[in-house]
């Protein structure tokens, strides 16, 4: 049985809840503890991972992106940080990200779920540090291993600025 909660006329499952938080916050402490194969791990096989620039609801086919990565592409970039030769990230950064307002914003008959997160990654280097704010929106499917990414978009506050390089997991 899951504990509910009513909220604005709504019932949430706060087990689901929990279970979307605790979810998160693991893929936080992989990113920023530079776990890459267990980051990559979250992923579904047909995962898409993007980063818009220029706004927060551009078309990614249409329109550049940060980062607007499948599930091959979300392998390399995973390889390319392995090899010690990425040289925006020698020596690697140093990073611990918040994460609040995690919310449901949706349950499919399939079994997706879909939710929302607000963040705020600190980054330091050598250069100093950098702030990095923004939204992140997930869908998430059950498999027997748990829940997995098959789609994550993260909209930063100042993507339409010109950036640093973002060459971490954001």
């Amino acid at each position: 049985m899951h504990a509910t909660s009513e909220a604005a006329g709504m019932r949430i499952d706060t087990d689901l809840l929990r279970e979307v938080e605790q979810f998160i916050f693991r893929e936080a402490r992989f990113q920023d503890e530079l776990e890459y194969d267990r980051w990559e791990a979250l992923w579904t096989d047909d995962g898409v991972y993007w980063v818009p620039a220029n706004g927060d609801d551009t078309d990614p086919t249409k329109q550049v992106s940060i980062i607007f990565d499948n599930r091959a592409r979300i392998a390399t970039r995973i390889k390319q940080l392995h090899t010690g030769k990425r040289h925006s990230q020698t020596p690697p950064s140093r990073l611990r990200r918040l994460v609040s307002n995690v919310e449901l914003l949706g349950e499919g008959d399939d079994g997706q779920v879909r939710a929302g997160a607000n963040f705020v990654v600190y980054e330091s280097r050598e250069r100093g540090v950098t702030l990095w704010a923004g939204r992140s929106e997930y869908t998430l499917c059950r498999t027997p291993d748990g829940l997995r990414m098959s789609y994550k978009k993260v909209a930063l506050v100042d993507n339409d600025r010109a950036l640093y390089t973002l060459a971490f997991l954001i």
